[in-house]
């Protein structure tokens, strides 16, 4: 989409808000501006083509939609975009049958075939390459999903969503590499060494950032809400 046919359909948006009172879109308007400068920044707009790549950082991310996504993600971060996140599957998203990671069926071959050798190949080429940009250090990398997988196998060879143990990886950002933090216990059903909750998370991300985990917020009544009042960063620094 060129930039004349956004500012065209920014405009019709705002025609079509005129009848309504100012109180009913103006909670939306600062993110909706922020959506808008970002799409109209030549910063960004560059970030997006990725034909500003050689070949060679092409292929060490790998010829697919998850590693293709990770290196768009980079070219994000250094045109200044704070925050990014990657969906990182190896085609459609939108088809349950495709290849993610929710393998609620055929889990073993998917894992072994498809999206491991993905995953090997996407997380280092991203570490690498912003090492050598010299940004992996203020730039936090985080793999996490929004659950595990159950230790019980199903019938149908899959493993299925289990939110009460997980693995998440942190890089970059001040963490310390080279290290494992907590344990499961032998199935990998229940944490059994550091449990830590998605608050914890959240804080560890926030501290990485720099980000005060008290900072208050205001939510659409103008009620206060702390941004992270029950986690606490993780020892990973």
């Amino acid at each position: 989409m060129d930039e004349r046919r956004i500012h065209n359909r920014r405009g019709l948006l705002q025609q079509l808000e005129r009848p309504f009172s100012h109180s009913t879109t103006d909670s939306y308007n600062f993110f909706r501006q922020q959506a808008f400068d970002l799409l109209i920044s030549p910063e960004v707009r560059r970030a997006f083509d990725l034909q500003h790549e050689p070949e060679s950082i092409h292929r060490a991310y790998g010829d697919h939609l998850c590693g293709q996504s990770v290196l768009m993600a980079r070219r994000l971060i250094e045109a200044g975009v704070p925050i990014v996140t990657v969906m990182c599957a190896f085609d459609n998203l939108s088809d349950p049958h495709a290849e993610h990671w929710d393998t609620h069926a055929d889990n073993f071959n998917r894992l072994k075939h498809t999206m491991l050798p993905l995953f090997d190949r996407v997380f280092p080429a991203l570490l690498d390459d912003l090492e050598a940009r010299g940004r992996l250090d203020d730039t936090l990398v985080v793999v996490i999903g929004d659950f595990g997988r159950t230790p019980k196998i199903n019938g149908e060879a899959g493993r299925d969503h289990h939110p009460y143990c997980y693995s998440v990886v942190f890089a970059g950002g001040g963490i310390r590499g080279g290290q494992v933090y907590g344990a499961s216990d032998t199935i990998g059903a229940y944490p059994a060494q550091s449990p830590c909750a998605p608050h914890d998370l959240h804080a560890t991300v926030f501290h990485a950032l720099g980000i005060p985990l008290l900072s208050e917020l205001k939510d659409q009544f103008d009620r206060p809400r702390y941004l992270c009042d029950a986690g606490q960063p993780l020892p990973l620094f």
